[in-house]
């Protein structure tokens, strides 16, 4: 075990390869003072999430915020965005995987979102490992030499890069300052940012970031203000920082505007992550029996409230001249199957098609072969142009009553959509579990947010006893009798070093028991458990 650092800073976990590296004292020093400063406020406002889920649990309807009227009629614009961010028109995510980073920055796509919260299983080896790839990253030193021969490298042109660091409600509990774990966010924000701010200015671009599971514009001024402490402690002008919020919530849906006023001098736009989103809206609404909503293959971004939010979101971008970006396509051609590839690009090309029309700035994808595809969609709307944020975002304003409106036509639950909720959620858990937090799962790169949706609509279906399209009421003997049933046919295809009881015993706690805010917390205790042995 590493020693305290400076007596006030301690690393309870075992050293990695290139922990040395990436935990210089300089570094834990950086990130100690903005734990310091800025943790008891997000503590607050972690707080605060609980009080206001606890006032809509007892009736308080969603709307947007009197108090912020005077933001939403105001005339302001974010700062322009700098001109490695300016055309967006694809977006590549992934973890931060050494191969999986070469193979995105390399893609073709205009930025690469490097992610270290939904698509990371936050081991402590993933985490400054995904730290120190990073760093080679940024130097363009990033190579691997693989166990077959094979050899990858940067090539001369490649895309913007931009981090996600873990979301406000998480901890790095093998960072401890004065005794207790550190923010997450703050971790992950301030080592990367110690190491490389300086570096990707001289090389002319800068440090980029999406910002996930934001629920409040005072969560979004929280990071302006950790922003401009950063910036400062390092002597780099203000507004430097460029940050894209993802708009995963549907709190934060009520909030576009006054999240943007926020970050202006660092706002580079919205994003809607539209996964989460429906996981928030079914956490948010889980207790309402009017809001039991239908199997997930039924809630596309064509139902009404979800054409809601992504109008509102280009709104509500376009008004403020940000950048709209749209959600991801996840799908994973086949190297065997043709016709699964024809009619999944086809889903694709008609899902980019109609952000593209909707004024969408720019969309992502999960895999490289799926960047030709998307930038075919845009370039067809874009042409020369670096983004549409001129486009005029209309005069009929998104209500509260469209946002809120979950009633899906024709909509059901079916003991297929049960079962890949069921077998999906096992599979990403069971992979979360061993390390992996981006999982190809049935032809989709699947992370965190598709397992929280599958877990929370089983929670939700059980707890209301939901109607089963012809065949009876959800219940736990049922849901006990596919998940074993799901469960032996996935032991039956697996390796011995899989770990399917551990899975399946996390997801009947997030099913059966009281509803889990995130499954990555008590999977967390799990993660920590094993390192421990």
């Amino acid at each position: 075990m590493a020693p305290s650092i400076g007596g006030d800073v301690t690393i309870t976990a075992r050293p990695t390869a290139h922990s040395a590296r990436v935990l210089t004292p300089e570094a834990l020093e950086f990130v100690r003072r903005l734990h310091r400063q800025f943790n008891p406020t997000r503590e607050r406002l972690l707080s605060r999430r609980d009080e206001r889920r606890e006032r809509i649990r007892r009736g308080e309807r969603l709307d947007f915020l009197a108090e912020t009227t005077s933001v939403r009629e105001a005339e302001w614009r974010v700062d322009a965005a700098p001109p490695d961010l300016d055309d967006r028109r694809v977006e590549i995510t992934g973890p931060v995987d050494r191969k999986m980073m070469i193979n995105a920055l390399n893609s073709g796509a205009r930025v690469f979102m490097a992610d270290l919260e939904d698509a990371l299983s936050p081991t402590w080896e993933n985490v400054i490992e995904g730290q120190y790839n990073l760093i080679d990253a940024v130097r363009r030193e990033l190579t691997l030499d693989t166990d077959d021969g094979k050899h990858y490298r940067l090539n001369e042109n490649i895309a913007t890069l931009v981090v996600r660091p873990r979301g406000w409600h998480l901890l790095e509990s093998h960072v401890r300052v004065d005794d207790a774990p550190i923010s997450a966010s703050l971790f992950d924000f301030g080592l990367y940012f110690f190491h490389n701010a300086r570096e990707l200015i001289d090389r002319g671009t800068g440090p980029y970031f999406y910002l996930p599971k934001i629920e409040s514009h005072l969560e979004a001024r929280l990071w302006n203000d950790v922003f401009n402490a950063a910036q400062d402690a390092l002597e780099i002008p203000r507004g430097t920082v460029r940050a894209t919020v993802l708009i995963e919530t549907i709190l934060a849906a009520f909030e576009m505007e006054e999240i943007l006023f926020e970050l202006r001098e660092h706002a580079a736009g919205l994003n809607a992550g539209r996964w989460d989103y429906l996981f928030s809206i079914i956490k948010t609404f889980r207790t309402r029996p009017d809001c039991v909503l239908p199997d997930r293959a039924q809630l596309t971004m064509t139902v009404p409230f979800m054409r809601a939010y992504a109008r509102l979101l280009v709104q509500t971008c376009h008004k403020r001249r940000a950048h709209a970006i749209g959600g991801m396509a996840a799908f994973i051609p086949s190297r065997k199957d043709a016709e699964v590839n024809a009619r999944a690009l086809a889903k694709v090309r008609d899902d980019k098609e109609r952000e593209s029309s909707d004024g969408f700035d720019g969309t992502w994808v999960a895999h490289p072969d799926l960047v030709t595809v998307a930038r075919e969609v845009f370039d067809r709307v874009l042409a020369d142009k670096p983004n549409q944020k001129n486009k005029a975002p209309g005069e009929t304003r998104v209500t509260a009553a469209e946002l809120t409106d979950l009633a899906v036509a024709r909509g059901a639950v079916t003991l297929n959509g049960i079962e890949t909720n069921i077998d999906v959620a096992l599979q990403y858990i069971e992979a979360w579990l061993r390390g992996q937090g981006a999982v190809a799962i049935h032809n989709l790169m699947e992370d965190a947010a598709t397992a929280e949706i599958s877990r929370s609509q089983l929670w939700q279906w059980i707890r209301h006893e939901a109607a089963i399209a012809d065949d009876g009421t959800m219940s736990v003997n049922g849901y006990k009798d596919v998940r074993d049933r799901v469960l032996n046919a996935l032991r039956a295809g697996s390796t011995d070093d899989a770990r399917w009881d551990d899975a399946a015993a996390l997801l009947d706690v997030l099913v059966l028991g009281e509803f889990q805010e995130f499954l990555t917390i008590p999977g967390y205790r799990v993660l920590e458990e094993r390192s421990a042995r």
